[in-house]
């Protein structure tokens, strides 16, 4: 459980941004129901790497690199999430991490890094039983606890490999902000419900309650839905404007409980 910048944000993020929402996770009460993380989607690092092969964070948007993002998040109490892709680029033309799992894995362990989203884009057809496996050796040889998130978009018949890969793994395409892609998304990822369990679960993709594509209703089915599949449940909104009813939903601490009880079915 957490929050993620991708659905509201894209790449216009920056770290007055994070902090910011770290802030008001915690002053509507949403630690206290489980959110833990704060994730950085694309867009945090450069193009290029430094002259040793390091990803490098941009600038321009977090001038004091990764490291202060992330002992800020932990200053609060909650956990830090990173991004990076199995391919030689990120899906916005970023430094990807194909070739450089290890280096990548233990700047994430220097700088605090609890979670890693790995998406699967400009993968050069890399079998992805490859190369998802290659960065979960790189982030257990760090010694680091760093939750692993695979992202690739339940290609590859995801659900005979991931499951002993990484401790979440995308069963669809990117969820969007409408009925018909929530309905999609829950469906299909529901195809292969017998390989979640506790420590590995199907990931239907990132919450859209409070954005404001949906109803109400609408978002009351989609919270209900994910957390009944036992799904991540990743806050894509924006936490400084959300609605009330909106955030009541996120708050529902009854679906919560029953997503984070592995006796409750």
């Amino acid at each position: 459980m957490g929050w993620n910048t991708w659905n509201k944000f894209a790449c216009n993020i920056d770290e007055p941004l994070i902090k910011q929402s770290a802030d008001q996770l915690i002053e509507y009460g949403l630690q206290d129901l489980g959110y833990t993380y704060i994730n950085l989607d694309d867009c945090w690092q450069l193009a290029d790497r430094d002259a040793d092969g390091h990803v490098v964070a941009d600038p321009n948007t977090f001038p004091n690199g990764m490291k202060v993002v992330g002992d800020y998040i932990h200053s609060k109490g909650l956990k830090f999430g990173i991004y990076s892709s199995a391919g030689t680029m990120t899906c916005q033309r970023r430094a990807g991490s194909l070739g450089y799992e290890a280096i990548d894995a233990a700047d994430y362990a220097d700088w605090g890094v609890d979670y890693l989203k790995y998406d699967n884009c400009y993968n050069n057809g890399v079998s992805a039983e490859v190369r998802y496996p290659a960065m979960r050796d790189a982030l257990l040889a760090t010694g680091r606890p760093i939750f692993y998130s695979i992202c690739n978009w339940g290609e590859e018949e995801t659900w005979k490999w991931a499951p002993t890969t990484g401790n979440s793994w995308r069963t669809t395409q990117d969820i969007f902000d409408g009925w018909s892609s929530i309905e999609y998304n829950f469906k299909k990822s529901q195809e292969h419900f017998e390989v979640s369990g506790p420590g590995g679960w199907n990931d239907p993709d990132m919450l859209e309650v409070g954005n404001g594509g949906m109803t109400i209703e609408e978002e009351k089915t989609h919270f209900a839905l994910w957390a009944l599949a036992k799904a991540p449940l990743i806050i894509g909104c924006d936490l400084t404007t959300v609605r009330p009813e909106s955030l009541k939903i996120l708050k529902n601490s009854n679906l919560i409980a029953v997503n984070q009880d592995p006796a409750a079915k």
